[in-house]
């Protein structure tokens, strides 16, 4: 396949990330904001995470199945988890003014755009070598790109009341994805294989968890609309579920 089509296919996956973020463009009630920053933020972590337990983990440990024994991949799991803590905790330390929201905003975005990175070497080398199964690849990407403009969206504009400031934050981490394809095709070359792409969907993984519990569950419960979090929690089950099945 041309390099350049691949490359187009890559971006159009991550752009539609962009779906996700049009939802700031709803006007919500005074007396339903609170709930509904809380089911988004809920919806958020349930997505982070049930993407990572049912989606990277399960792809990484089935690609290097192969060439490592079960109980080495188990201790490298462990390994990768206690780093992507640290990194978490460092993350959070950074200070980003005085409004929690809006650095859940930023540090979601900067999770989401390491965790596009490897998706964009993904379905570059996928589209470049098979034209109907990278299609296929970034399809399913596209899917799941959707609620990630929503994870950056929805706290960025809430916390800055800047529809401006949530879209270029969108685009940034949506860009990120053809830069994964650039970093495959002109950086890495032959060295990117599944070995090498599983354990970054690990690590990816690792911090996506860590984000999700550490930062972004505290913020969803100072509003203390339980229920909504529930709703939250078990509409991004479902989209997650669904998207993985397609």
């Amino acid at each position: 396949m041309n390099i350049k089509y691949a490359l187009l296919i890559t971006l159009l996956s991550g752009l539609s990330t962009f779906i996700g973020s049009f939802i700031i463009f709803f006007k919500i009630r005074k007396n339903y904001l609170n709930k509904f920053i809380s089911f988004s933020l809920s919806f958020s972590l349930s997505v982070m995470i049930m993407m990572s337990l049912l989606e990277l983990l399960p792809s990484a440990i089935i690609n290097i199945i192969s060439v490592m024994k079960f109980k080495s991949i188990i201790i490298i799991i462990f390994l990768i988890f206690i780093i992507c803590i640290l990194i978490t905790y460092l993350l959070s330390q950074i200070k980003l003014g005085n409004n929690s929201l809006y650095k859940v905003g930023i540090l979601s975005m900067i999770v989401l755009i390491i965790h596009n990175i490897p998706e964009g070497m993904l379905t570059f080398i996928t589209s470049v070598e098979s034209p109907s199964l990278g299609i296929k690849i970034a399809t399913a990407i596209a899917l799941h790109n959707i609620p990630e403009g929503m994870i950056i969206a929805v706290p960025i504009y809430y916390a800055s009341l800047s529809r401006k400031s949530a879209l270029i934050k969108v685009l940034i981490a949506s860009l990120s994805e053809v830069t994964g394809a650039l970093v495959a095709w002109i950086v890495l070359g032959s060295i990117i294989n599944n070995t090498t792409i599983s354990i970054i969907m690990i690590f990816v993984a690792g911090i996506m968890i860590t984000l999700a519990i550490e930062d972004i569950f505290p913020e969803a419960r100072k509003y203390n609309e339980y229920k909504y979090m529930i709703y939250g929690l078990l509409l991004g089950i479902i989209i997650v579920n669904i998207t993985i099945l397609l």
